[in-house]
């Protein structure tokens, strides 16, 4: 007589500050428990933080499910990391950009069917500052709009809201001197915005870098040192497209490690949070993070090259 294997354990975690993140999830649920996982919900938490929830938690659990954008699973990850418990994600987000890296659906009920059925996939964690991110950091234009972007915005306009508030802002922007410091070289650049990447898509579907994966063991760094704020017009479909490291206005570059300087301390946006400030020491954490996702993804569409001395 065979014995059925017990039912997973998921711990489930939706963020109600999200944009999708009232929505009601019978139908996620169902999907979970047709694939053999048994779903307790747990109230987001008022006090502390989702990574203290999550590390008094994780022992009763064999998975946890996280409803939410890539700031709601910045949140978690220190946890996720520490503890090893794998990732299932509801993408409820504005952006989703974390789970569009890994190919995840963006329908929340496809996603619960291939957390149910799949394999977690052991990706990598950047780090800055001991802090860690899914995606991108960065430090300038982006911070800035992550400062400015409200959560009643993004709830409301969606990817339309960094539109509006990024508009806004880059005509009032201005450079900044920083001192890049890696594999060896000190390098002075004045920058209207310094990214350094984990995975590829950020900011509503931008890509770092049209080759990079979140499983690579490697930072995408680059530098948009443009002369005037309308230049970054020309360069909005190579940012889309990952390939901004071929003009002669971006210094680009892949590492492992890399500090950014500045005179003044300037905050550093992770996944959306404003978590830290300058100076920041940039690192890779290989495979730190297990997540239910698709297989690996496929191969880019252009291959990457440091080539920021020709003009696209």
């Amino acid at each position: 007589m065979s014995l059925s294997p017990s039912p997973r354990r998921a711990l489930l975690l939706v963020n109600p500050r999200a944009r999708m993140g009232r929505t009601p999830l019978a139908r996620e649920r169902a999907a979970l428990e047709a694939g053999g996982i048994d779903v307790a919900a747990q109230a987001w938490p008022q006090t502390g933080t989702l990574s203290d929830l999550i590390r008094r938690e994780a022992a009763g659990f064999d998975l946890a499910v996280i409803g939410g954008g890539d700031g709601t699973l910045n949140g978690a990850a220190a946890a996720l990391a520490d503890t090893g418990l794998p990732l299932g994600v509801l993408p409820l987000g504005t952006a989703n950009d974390f789970a569009r890296t890994l190919g995840i659906p963006q329908d929340t009920v496809a996603a619960a069917r291939l957390i149910a059925t799949g394999t977690p996939r052991a990706v990598d964690l950047g780090d800055v500052n001991g802090h860690p991110f899914l995606n991108v950091a960065s430090i300038g234009f982006s911070a800035d709009l992550a400062r400015a972007l409200t959560h009643d915005a993004k709830r409301r306009y969606g990817v339309l809201g960094y539109a509006v508030v990024a508009a806004r802002l880059l005509a009032q922007s201005r450079l900044f001197t920083a001192h890049v410091v890696h594999d060896g070289t000190v390098e002075k650049v004045r920058t209207l915005q310094v990214s350094v990447g984990n995975g590829r898509y950020y900011g509503g579907g931008m890509a770092v870098a049209s080759d990079a994966t979140a499983e690579d063991g490697r930072l995408d760094f680059y530098s948009l040192e443009v002369d005037h704020w309308w230049r970054l017009l020309g360069l909005l479909p190579a940012l889309r497209r990952g390939t901004q490291g071929r003009w002669r206005d971006v210094r680009a570059f892949r590492t492992t490690e890399v500090t950014v300087e500045t005179r003044r301390p300037r905050p550093v946006n992770t996944d959306g949070e404003l978590v830290t400030h300058t100076p920041a020491r940039f690192s890779i954490r290989p495979r730190a993070l297990r997540v239910y996702a698709r297989t690996a993804a496929a191969a880019p569409v252009e291959p990457f090259a440091d080539t920021r001395f020709i003009r696209s």
